[in-house]
């Protein structure tokens, strides 16, 4: 057996200690801030990432000429803890707010509200999670169990950051759903279990969704083929 096929069957067989990391969302954590999830299906955005989304194929970008950000949200809303304060929350949806309405402008005009003609983005802040970071290949050999095992349990390993988002995309006159999208991404590493989360470990997630969908967006105005919003 070579060294490939001997560290996939060892990550295969400690996937229920650690994980093998992916940025694929899967269905168990879906939200339900979106009603219908069973349109969705596995993209790629512009940077690269995996994305699952469905966008409406009867979609006629150039009907909408501006576009209204509702105020993100948290769903479902979460209850506060020492390493992730309810001041953390909220400076975690105001800047994924500065961040959508910074790109989206780059395309076009902002709204004050819903309505004929306008496109309304609804997102929403569906997780933010810190943990153990997975297993590195070279980690899950016989001789570094040992050690593992115990800065894990001394909460000495990195510990890895995750934040995912759901959005919807309506017609601002109709409530019609145009597009969804559902994604998560890495934010830094924190040094330890007692380390507090901040914003500042997660602008650059939330810079990449912002920028993800103004590229899409952009996209529809110049091809006939619509290439999907947050893809």
């Amino acid at each position: 057996m070579n060294q490939t096929v001997l560290i996939s069957a060892l990550c295969a067989g400690f996937i229920a200690v650690a994980g093998c990391q992916s940025s694929q969302v899967k269905p168990e954590q879906y939200s339900g801030f979106l009603k219908d999830y069973s349109r969705l299906t596995e993209q790629q955005s512009p940077s690269g990432a995996d994305v699952m989304r469905w966008v409406d194929p009867d979609l006629i970008a150039e009907r909408y000429t501006s576009v209204y950000i509702e105020p993100s949200q948290l769903y479902p809303q979460p209850q506060p803890t020492a390493r992730l304060s309810a001041a953390t929350f909220k400076a975690i949806t105001d800047y994924y707010d500065v961040a959508l309405k910074r790109e989206i402008s780059k395309s076009l005009p902002l709204a004050k509200g819903p309505g004929p003609s306008v496109m309304v983005i609804r997102p929403a802040i569906t997780a933010v999670s810190s943990s153990t970071e997975s297993l590195k290949p070279y980690e899950i050999l016989p001789i570094a169990l040992v050690y593992v095992a115990a800065s894990t349990a001394t909460g000495s390993r990195d510990q890895s950051t995750e934040i995912a988002t759901e959005a919807d995309f309506l017609d601002g006159g109709n409530q019609q759903v145009l597009a969804q999208v559902v994604r998560k991404g890495a934010g830094k590493d924190l040094e330890n279990d007692k380390q507090v989360l901040t914003v500042n470990d997660v602008k650059p997630v939330i810079d990449g969704w912002a920028a993800d969908m103004n590229q899409s967006f952009m996209r529809v105005k110049v091809s006939s083929n619509y290439g999907g919003f947050g893809n």
